[in-house]
């Protein structure tokens, strides 16, 4: 049994390596399945079987791609000790992770097209969202932002995170495109800042007294 499962799970990596990369530089519309499943040395039956068609396929694609995206945000991310500049690196980073030519087509591009906006929408707050939630709700507790709420700023600062990652796909050449968008970035997230975190009432009790 335990055979079985590593071959089927072999199986499963090694036609998703092949479509993503088949996805990449042909799209989904030009992506052919016979291609893919010869370049894998697989069958077409071994396709059919684990993603049911083109569209599960790429799907399954689409969510290695995104969560590869959430990662780098989290280890660049983690970079800092300092909660905004962890919010400000997470923030470049999933702009300059979107945009590599391996992530762009698949997740900029196609994502939305094939699959919808909502499906798309739900994959995006699943991985890259949650860590932005995560990282806003954790400055709010710790008193670092203005009163603002959570909800409304993760979904304006996502939104806003998803259009400059295509408008810098669109100006993949133009080198001061990233430059300028982290001066954006930077410029928009002061905003939000709180000049000096609030002390937690009973340490700011204690140093009353």
């Amino acid at each position: 049994m335990k055979k079985n499962k590593a071959e089927t799970d072999d199986t499963i990596r090694k036609l998703i390596a092949v479509a993503r990369t088949h996805f990449t530089e042909y799209g989904f519309a030009d992506a052919a399945l016979e291609t893919i499943v010869r370049d894998a040395q697989l069958t077409r039956g071994a396709l059919y079987h684990h993603f049911g068609n083109k569209k599960g396929l790429f799907r399954i694609v689409l969510e290695a791609v995104q969560q590869e995206v959430a990662e780098r945000v989290e280890q660049e991310a983690s970079g800092s000790e300092d909660v905004w500049e962890q919010l400000r690196l997470g923030c470049l980073a999933f702009v300059t992770a979107a945009v590599e030519p391996r992530n762009k087509r698949i997740m900029l591009i196609d994502g939305p097209a094939v699959l919808g906006w909502e499906e798309w929408r739900s994959m995006d707050e699943i991985h890259s969202m949650r860590l932005l939630r995560g990282q806003l709700e954790l400055m709010k507790r710790e008193g670092y932002l203005k009163p603002v709420s959570i909800d409304a700023m993760t979904h304006f600062l996502s939104g806003a995170l998803n259009e400059i990652a295509l408008w810098n796909a669109q100006a993949s050449k133009d080198q001061s495109s990233m430059e300028e968008t982290t001066t954006v970035i930077s410029l928009f997230l002061e905003g939000f800042k709180r000049r000096t975190a609030e002390q937690p009432k009973d340490a700011s009790n204690e140093s009353s007294r």
